[in-house]
């Protein structure tokens, strides 16, 4: 029996009522992804077999329920065939229980692999086939050779890479010095640029529970990537968005506060499997770092314009930090197990002369709702399941942007005016070789 004491109880990542009017849409999204879509067809198989298996259950049980009743008023004579007759049902019942509930686990199991349907529009293809939307700001013409941000951060006192190893091992580090205020400032001023906006600031747990992590859809092709603690059964979260989804679980919310916006800073973990040789210098992919991050309840019909809301604000505040970028429509492929369409913004780093990722937005409409059981009620008063959307807003990333862009020849940064009162500083001056 489920524990909602029904057989076969479902909480459907995937609304199984829109694939069985339209599967040619989860068809073409798996597709997109490069993923199979025969899943459409099993889905369809599975949930016949199960919705034909419950009615069956109820059927033998509503039997057994009238022969119960006839048992209780038939004459000592009629009782014995009447008994051996309601055995016979009940042994049918729990037959067609187990089988109800071993569908509906089945059902699950397939459930839980499919990736969210992609949005309309977004481009088919990997991790290459993105489509560039937009470019802000030219890359600055330096007249001088530039160092890469570790070659910076070691002249400025602010990166101690060297130490993060002998503590902790590779892809660890220490910020230090203006380092540690660089973040801090930078972090600060995202906070304070959401709070204007009409964020929640919130500092969340980073453990959640595996209920948490995998609700948000991280356990499934994510799941090398993140830290477990056995001993707990807790998980290291590698983005705020996992406890900021689950702040609302098995929660319906009221329509008219919707959307609720929050922004979430903690620190971040990531295992970075697979990424053996990728960006082992400095801190571009690190197992540790800082983030500030967007994340919004709302409604489906208003997920769109909430999607291009969050990128603006990236943007607003990549304009701030005087950082060239471009905007790109990520690619079905690349989406990730949660996001129907995600929008990357890209700073230019001039050491490797390509953009790289500062920022994700990504609209994972009712997919994490569905999981974490998050409902509001429409006009007539029925539940439904909300739409969740994140945004990163800034990250320790983003210093490898800012002190590239922004060095000079004698090896100091000018920070761009909107950072300067959260840093306390105009520029990062060198300090000398490391001691």
């Amino acid at each position: 029996m489920s524990p909602h004491g029904f057989p076969g109880t479902l909480h459907n990542v995937i609304d199984l009522r829109a694939l069985r009017d339209d599967p040619d849409r989860l068809r073409a999204s798996q597709r997109a992804r490069g993923e199979d879509d025969a899943v459409a067809d099993r889905l369809l198989d599975l949930d016949s077999r199960h919705r034909s298996a419950l009615t069956r259950f109820e059927s033998l049980r509503a039997e057994q329920k009238s022969a119960g009743r006839s048992v209780s008023s038939a004459s000592p004579e009629e009782r014995e065939p009447l008994l051996a007759a309601a055995k016979t049902l009940s042994s049918q019942v729990k037959e067609a229980e187990a089988e109800a509930d071993r569908l509906a686990a089945d059902l699950s199991g397939v459930l839980a692999e499919v990736p969210n349907i992609i949005e309309e529009g977004a481009p088919a293809g990997g991790v290459d086939d993105f489509t560039v939307l937009d470019k802000a700001g030219a890359p600055r013409e330096l007249g001088f050779t530039p160092r890469d941000h570790l070659e910076l951060g070691e002249l400025l006192g602010a990166i101690d890479m060297d130490r993060g190893a002998k503590v902790s091992g590779a892809r660890f580090y220490f910020l230090t010095g203006v380092g540690a205020m660089l973040e801090l400032g930078l972090l600060n001023m995202a906070m304070q640029r959401a709070a204007a906006n009409g964020f929640t600031p919130m500092i969340p747990p980073v453990l959640v529970k595996p209920e948490t992590m995998g609700g948000t859809g991280f356990l499934g092709e994510h799941a090398p990537e993140v830290y477990h603690l056995p001993a707990d059964d807790l998980y290291l979260v590698g983005t705020s968005e996992v406890p900021l989804a689950g702040y609302h679980a098995n929660e319906i919310l009221a329509a008219d506060a919707l959307p609720h916006r929050y922004i979430g800073w903690s620190p971040c973990f990531r295992r970075e499997a697979g990424s053996y040789g990728k960006d082992t210098r400095g801190i571009i992919r690190v197992h540790q770092f800082n983030k500030a991050e967007m994340f919004v309840y709302t409604t489906a019909e208003r997920a769109h314009e909430e999607h291009l809301r969050l990128l603006g604000w990236q943007r607003e505040m990549l304009d701030l930090l005087e950082l060239p970028y471009r905007v790109i429509d990520t690619a079905a492929g690349d989406l990730g197990t949660s996001a129907a369409r995600k929008y990357d913004c890209e700073a230019w780093v001039p050491t490797q002369g390509a953009y790289r990722e500062l920022t994700s937005t990504s609209n994972c409409t009712d997919f994490q709702a569905r999981r974490l059981n998050i409902r509001y009620r429409d006009p007539e008063g029925k539940p439904r399941f909300a739409t969740t959307l994140n945004g990163t807003l800034a990250t320790t990333r983003w210093i490898v942007a800012i002190l590239e862009n922004h060095q000079q020849a004698d090896g100091s940064v000018v920070l761009p005016e909107a950072l300067r009162p959260f840093v306390g500083r105009e520029v990062l001056e060198p300090v000398g070789a490391k001691g």
